[in-house]
């Protein structure tokens, strides 16, 4: 039976968005294509007709997980005053809600650690899209130089990713909590210190 292009691409849209969850939950190499294509509903042997290899679906999984993280931050800041969206990006990261559900969060703090020791490709789209969400960060760092509002979001994303890792290794009780609050508390006062005017020095 030969199906539609449409049928094809919406099949394909569907394996990529379980693969994301999937790959979350579970690591880089904790599901085998079998088991991904049986969550989406396919067998096995429907693979190749989708995705070149392995290494394939990982890359435009682990992109459209990234993609989707953009695209929330870009809705937050599109609801939110100017002066509140990198606070209300932070505090949305840095919640309960996201160390609890890795399948729907960020794809780094579930994927980093094994996606550095992928091949140079699957690397290389990897760091593609981890520039484009410290380009993101950086857009709502406001009246401050572009290099140093690049400079603060990438060291803002490393303590939230940190964190995340952190918080979800000590499990959801009373120490995750606090490392979910130190975090906030130091990317938060990291921006309230950059924001500040330099104080003039009295003679």
């Amino acid at each position: 039976m030969r199906y539609s292009k449409e049928h094809k691409q919406e099949t394909h849209a569907r394996i990529v968005k379980k693969a994301a969850a999937r790959l979350r939950e579970r690591g880089a190499h904790g599901i085998g294509v079998a088991d991904l294509m049986k969550d989406a509903g396919l067998t096995h042997g429907g693979f190749y007709a989708h995705f070149d290899s392995r290494e394939a679906l990982v890359i435009e999984a682990f992109s459209y997980a990234m993609d989707r993280a953009i695209e929330r931050w870009r809705k937050v800041a599109a609801d939110t005053p100017p002066e509140k969206r990198l606070s209300t990006i932070i505090d949305g990261y840095l919640s309960a809600v996201h160390r609890d559900d890795p399948g729907q969060g960020c794809a780094i703090p579930a994927l980093g650690a094994e996606i550095a020791r992928e091949s140079p490709k699957t690397r290389k789209a990897f760091a593609l899209k981890l520039d484009q969400m410290i380009d993101m960060m950086a857009d709502q760092i406001l009246d401050v130089p572009r290099k140093a509002a690049r400079k603060q979001a990438t060291a803002t994303l490393a303590t939230m990713m940190g964190t995340i890792v952190m918080s979800r290794i000590a499990g959801s009780g009373e120490t995750s909590d606090e490392i979910l609050s130190a975090g906030r508390e130091a990317v938060l006062g990291r921006a309230a210190a950059a924001k500040a005017p330099a104080k003039k020095k009295v003679n």
